[in-house]
């Protein structure tokens, strides 16, 4: 099995700026920045259907997707201007918001008829009166785009002109993008965007955890290369891939008409013309990949974390009972989560051994972190005439990045955001399976994802791709068949503590550089990058450089120090997916070609090539699969895969090879799977009875119950749609988890006795006002940009983070209830800005400690719980004296004024509930989009039923 695959995320947009008159922009749009459009006019004909015949699309019109904000991500320095100054977008830039948005209204009443209003077509071809442009970059490849969404259809007659425009329409689309993360994905994002603290951040955050050098990512390429016919296949396609965004990046160039951001962040004179846009290569997509992988394909790490939360529960409780408490919280087989595949089949992997061996436990207080950053010099603020000279112009668009250009914690936060929901065909209305699913990747603008149909000699599919890796489509459709993907997060990665010692013989210290490798003391591998940056145009931090180091050893790269019963030690992250971040390229290639899959079966084999952890889903005109893709390591036995083991033969992977990160991986078989359950849901919870996933929070309470309970009850009833399934993930997404699933247990406590307080009892009375409507985050009508049960809502969002603190920290403690936090974050609402991607990312409740305050709370009112804490903590077990607390902690929460909850920040004024959570697509360009209503869905979605097979 091996590897790779795509990309997240949102946040703020600022309202354009009119400071430019029309007479000003009508003069620069004819001078030397015209914004032609994506395609040159010298490379256009006029509309026509002389393309080759479509391939026979067996979904026969219901097929469906969604990708906001739209497909154009590209805007010249003319069109970023006229943006920021009177409003205006370039087409297709913004044309799937609107939809998208409108869901949110229009799902109560929806039809499989009324679909096409809130979806697009995601039919192969483009009927012969819907055509907007064709362009033809050489002789064997047609770009054809609609009219309705401007998303390219690519038609080659070879397979290398396919692969080709699949290149050549993504930079059409998304080359700033592409460029902007293949140099995060090379740890250098700073001098190529500027030394904004947010692009500091970034490359600090991602870089530790693929340091490469060139010689590093060439190797992958060479080793994927010489793998066989389908390697060999897959590198051809990538450099026909690259040889497009190059073409059409050199054309842009010489045209003019390339993005503005070349301009604005100083690469490219505005007059002048004069700098470049550097030729991409295939090590750059290795780069990209490796980008995608830390994102959406990992699992696990984090073991020093919780071995330092052990370490305080036993303090807390003493050994034995501290690590039964620790377990009870640690959850890693929980008989009460939510599963996706719930016939009982059990897929038993890194679980807690009978008898651990090899555990490197940290002595108390001995952990420190591992320092990156050197030699920091400027970066300071500095007036904006003083740090670069502005064309008067131009100035409307001084600071646009002066937060970075992506969330400073892309990569520090939990990641798993994207839904699925399959129907058996014996519960359908027509027979068929259906499928409504996609990746919640965060809300950029532009996407990160990108649509595209792939028409060529062994390729047919349409769907979406990460942008700067879409030689292929990574999720969407076949000819007769749909996949998606969820991520999965099980446990791949593990800390391991190697020895320190000197070469000398001398007694080690914690800062040493050398580590006993199989008994030999070997020096650390040191890997360094130095970044320095320029004030540019869009970004005012001053002139500055530092410098990033790690050190390697064949166990992973060093993420702290400690001691273990006294020795010093190198705590080190090793993850199975390292050096092989694209290996995953011959699962993607399986999946488009119509040659190989035929059948949910031949679906599942292809999965099998994926090394990073998702959960895949598979819909046909007969079937529905389920596969979870991953390079899960064989590891030795004893070792306990939740906590740091010691680095030694005994306790490595099985056939652990460090030259290229290689090892024995579970076979296929032991991989959670199935064919035709009677319905699938994933929304990142628990896979399968006895799969351990990896980190804290997988319990009796999960955002994936609000799909399961929902489907259940459809299948129940019979004649599934496609409209039906849609209204279900639909309303889903507008709950709220805590005042679904954990509510009703406080009310119980709450109402166990009289509510003699005005103010407890008008909250709690609004509280079950709002649980009675559906606990929903929704508007009182469509546009009117007030929720119905605001002030229920307010109190919520007040009072979580206050009871959790009142009901578990007196019996915690303060070490125990802090070291806890750190394993799993207390709450994760809608507005909440501590998010994977930032603030009003849309998603939310994927991370929180609503199954512990289920279980608690359940245990108190004396019901019964599976898998209980190992302590009561509502009040000491008592049940007044929990009501006491939840009273207290209700009645603050109440009187907390909306300014409070909700502070206002660059998009919101203080005390707006509704953009608070409203989803904001986080500019990385030059162009912004309006504010939408909260969603917890994916950002790519497909709604899809095929009536007949091949």
């Amino acid at each position: 099995m091996r590897r790779s695959l795509p990309l997240p995320a949102t946040r703020r947009t600022s309202r354009p700026r009119r400071a430019l008159t029309a007479t000003a922009l009508l003069a620069l749009a004819a001078g030397l920045l015209s914004p032609l459009p994506r395609a040159a006019a010298a490379e256009s004909t006029a509309p026509s259907a002389s393309t080759a015949a479509p391939v026979t699309d067996h979904c026969e019109g219901q097929c469906s997707d969604i990708l906001p904000p739209g497909s154009n991500g590209n805007a010249t320095l003319a069109e970023i201007l006229a943006h920021r100054t009177l409003g205006t977008r370039p087409a297709h830039s913004s044309d799937q918001l609107g939809p998208y948005n409108d869901l949110v209204a229009g799902h109560t009443s929806l039809t499989d008829g009324k679909l096409a209003d809130f979806f697009n077509d995601a039919s192969f071809g483009v009927p012969e009166d819907q055509v907007e442009s064709v362009t033809r970059p050489r002789e064997d490849v047609t770009i054809t785009r609609d009219k309705k969404t401007g998303v390219p259809h690519i038609k080659g007659t070879t397979r290398e002109g396919t692969e080709f425009g699949a290149g050549y329409a993504a930079a059409q689309d998304r080359l700033w993008l592409m460029d902007l993360f293949r140099h995060i994905g090379r740890g250098e994002l700073t001098p190529f965007a500027g030394g904004a603290e947010g692009n500091q951040g970034l490359e600090q955050q991602f870089w530790p955890q693929a340091p490469y050098t060139e010689e590093d990512l060439q190797s992958q390429i060479d080793r994927i290369a010489a793998s066989g016919e389908r390697g060999e296949l897959a590198m051809a396609d990538a450099q026909a891939y690259i040889d497009g965004i190059n073409a059409y990046a050199q054309k842009a160039k010489k045209g003019r008409y390339f993005p503005g951001e070349y301009v604005l962040t100083g690469h490219i004179g505005p007059i002048t013309n004069i700098g470049e846009i550097e030729p991409f290569k295939l090590t750059d997509m290795v780069a990209l990949a490796s980008v995608v992988g830390a994102l959406f394909g990992g699992g696990g790490g984090g073991e020093v974390q919780a071995a330092l939360s052990l370490l305080a529960a036993q303090e807390k409780y003493g050994t034995q009972k501290g690590t039964e408490v620790w377990e009870s919280f640690r959850q890693r087989n929980d008989p009460e989560a939510v599963l996706t595949l719930h016939d009982g089949s059990s897929f038993p992997y890194a679980g807690k051994p009978d008898k651990a061996r090899g555990t490197a436990m940290p002595d108390p207080g001995s952990v420190t972190p591992e320092q990156l950053v050197f030699d920091r010099e400027g970066a300071a603020k500095k007036d904006a005439e003083a740090a670069v000279k502005v064309p008067s112009h131009l100035k409307p668009l001084r600071n646009m990045h002066d937060d970075g250009v992506l969330p400073a914690d892309l990569f520090g936060k939990p990641h798993g955001m994207s839904n699925a929901l399959m129907v058996s065909g014996k519960h359908t209305a027509a027979g068929n399976p259906v499928a409504v699913f996609g990746p919640q990747t965060g809300y950029f603008a532009p996407q990160l994802l990108m649509l595209q149909e792939l028409q060529g000699p062994g390729i047919s599919a349409r769907g979406a791709s990460f942008a700067g890796v879409g030689m292929y489509v990574q999720l969407g459709r076949g000819q007769d068949y749909a996949w998606s993907a969820t991520s999965a997060n099980q446990d791949i990665i593990d800390t391991y503590a190697v020895e320190l010692c000197e070469p000398d013989g001398s007694a080690p210290a914690k800062e040493s550089l050398h580590y006993v490798n199989h008994g030999s003391c070997e020096p650390m591998e040191k890997l360094e990058r130095r970044n320095a940056w320029k004030p540019s145009i869009a970004d005012s931090t001053a002139e500055g450089s530092y410098r990033m180091q790690v050190y390697r050893t064949d166990y992973g790269m060093v993420t702290h120090r400690a001691t273990v019963d006294g020795k010093p030690v190198a705590y080190t992250s090793l993850r199975s997916t390292y050096r092989h971040e694209a290996d995953s390229i011959i699962g993607f290639q399986m999946f488009n070609d119509p040659g190989y899959v035929k059948d949910a079966e031949s679906f599942q084999r292809a999965a099998e090539h994926i090394g990073y952890t998702f959960n895949w889903f598979y819909a046909d005109s007969r079937d529905t699969a389920y596969f979870n893709s991953g390079d899960n390591p064989v590891r030795a036995e004893g070792v306990d895969a939740s906590l740091p083991v010691r680095a030694e033969p005994a306790y490595e992977w099985q056939d652990f090879s460090p030259e290229h990160n290689t090892a024995a991986y579970t076979p296929a078989a032991e991989h959670p799977q199935s064919v035709n359950q009677d319905y699938y849901v994933s929304w990142n919870n628990k896979q399968a009875r006895d799969y351990t996933s990896a980190g804290f929070g997988f319990g009796s309470v999960h955002r994936g119950d609000l799909l399961d309970t929902r489907v259940k009850k459809l299948v129940e009833q019979g004649g599934v749609t496609r409209a039906s399934l849609t209204r279900v993930m639909a309303d889903a997404g507008l709950t709220d988890l805590r005042g679904e699933a954990v509510l009703p247990s406080l009310l119980k406590v709450l109402r166990s006795e009289s509510i003699t307080d005005p103010a407890a009892a008008e909250a709690v009375q609004q509280l079950e006002s709002w649980l009675d409507a559906g606990a929903k985050r929704r508007e009182t009508s469509a546009g009117s940009k007030t929720y119905a049960h605001a002030e229920a809502i307010r109190t919520m969002d007040a009072w979580w983070a206050r009871l959790i603190e009142g009901q578990f920290k007196p019996g915690l403690g303060d070490g125990l209830y802090d070291a806890l936090r750190a394993n799993l974050a207390v709450d994760e609402p809608p507005s909440a800005g501590h998010g994977p991607t930032g603030g009003h990312a849309g998603s939310a409740f994927l991370a929180g400690w609503w199954s512990y305050a289920d279980k608690d709370l359940r245990k108190v009112l004396g019901e019964p719980v599976e898998g209980a804490l190992g302590d009561t903590y509502c009040g000491g077990g008592e049940l007044s004296a929990c009501r006491d607390v939840l009273l207290d902690t209700l009645t603050r929460a109440a009187a907390t004024p909306a300014t409070e909850v909700y502070p206002g920040d660059e998009n919101c004024e203080p005390g707006d509930q509704w953009c608070a959570d409203a989803v904001i697509h986080r500019p990385v360009g030059g162009l912004t989009h309006d504010a939408a209503h909260w969603q917890n869905r994916p950002t790519y979605q497909q709604v899809v039923e095929f009536p007949s097979h091949r």
